[in-house]
């Protein structure tokens, strides 16, 4: 079984994950969500200028859980961040894929809006840099991930 490392992005270090209901929906629904990527996890940690803190995690796929990839942002990715964004549940225990993040939200808001065609939406998406995220929505997921450590990063950095 592949193992990998993943990170998390918050203004805490955290040793056990859970998976918190928040005010709002997010692209994957309520989960805890990790990244492949550090400095993304930095930006987590760091969105409002204060210093965070990245925890560390090797994740273990495990293959029997109910589990959805998106390798890329394709109409299937988009159609799925817009139910979740509008408060549709699904049963997937971890979703992985690309992140709209603050502007391709922006995007993604104006596609359900209607002020955007699905067109529209693809041409302004097409130049954003790649992004990552891995979300975990049940008990059984979160059992695949292993604390490894965790470091202050900066907001100023």
């Amino acid at each position: 079984m592949e193992k990998r490392r993943i990170y998390h992005g918050s203004l805490q270090i955290v040793k056990e994950p859970e998976i918190r209901i928040t005010k709002f929906h997010k692209d994957f629904y309520y989960g805890f969500y990790c990244t492949l990527y550090k400095e993304q996890a930095k930006r987590w940690a760091t969105r409002f200028g204060n210093d965070g803190y990245i925890s560390v995690y090797e994740y273990s796929e495990n293959p029997g859980l109910k589990i959805l990839k998106f390798e890329m942002m394709t109409e299937e990715w988009l159609d799925f961040i817009v139910n979740c964004r509008l408060g549709k549940a699904h049963t997937y225990d971890v979703v992985e894929g690309p992140m709209a993040d603050d502007t391709i939200f922006n995007y993604v808001q104006g596609f359900i809006d209607g002020k955007i065609s699905r067109n529209a939406f693809w041409e302004l998406a097409k130049f954003k840099y790649p992004t990552h995220q891995i979300s975990f929505h049940t008990i059984a997921a979160l059992q695949t991930l292993n604390f490894i450590g965790g470091k202050n990063v900066y907001g100023k950095e």
